[in-house]
């Protein structure tokens, strides 16, 4: 699975760059010169600082690695080339939670752009491949953590700022 590709919207990409970037030439050479200072305090076996800042280094590493692979893997999506009665990448859903009789709004977005509290899931999360491919109208059950979400489509429309 590791040629899986990532749909996201060019804003997000530009976003995941820049914290790349950011990671990149920022943070890191932060932390080198942390890993340099320490290491100039003399016997590695009993200094703490060194190997904090080792392991420091090594985590802000793995994140690096993982934002440029999920960037090499990114499919640039044209939200307009978007179905309009789909439920899609890109989607504003408006929904009736059958179990609570509240109505919800959810944005199915890629990584990056991903915010659960204001209703932005990613397409990857249980909700989002639930609802992918369903039309207005349609009632789904959708399998989460906590049970079984059931849902009834209200409305469809493309988010405007994904």
């Amino acid at each position: 699975m590791a040629d899986d590709r990532i749909p996201m919207t060019r804003e997000g990409y530009d976003k995941l760059k820049t914290e790349l970037d950011r990671l990149r030439n920022v943070e890191m050479i932060e932390v080198t010169k942390r890993v340099a200072t320490a290491r100039d305090m003399g016997d590695l076996s009993e200094n703490a600082e060194y190997h904090a800042a080792r392991e420091d280094q090594g985590i802000l590493q793995a994140r690096i690695n993982n934002m440029s692979d999920r960037l090499a893997r990114a499919d640039i999506v044209d939200t307009s080339s978007l179905p309009k009665d789909t439920v899609a990448f890109g989607s504003k859903i408006k929904v009736m939670d059958l179990d609570m009789d509240e109505e919800e709004t959810f944005e199915l977005v890629g990584p990056g752009q991903e915010n659960p509290d204001k209703g932005r899931i990613l397409t990857s999360s249980p909700i989002g491949q639930g609802l992918i491919g369903r039309k207005k109208g349609e009632t789904v059950e959708i399998p989460v953590p906590r049970g079984t979400f059931r849902v009834k489509i209200l409305e469809i429309s493309v988010a405007n700022d994904i």
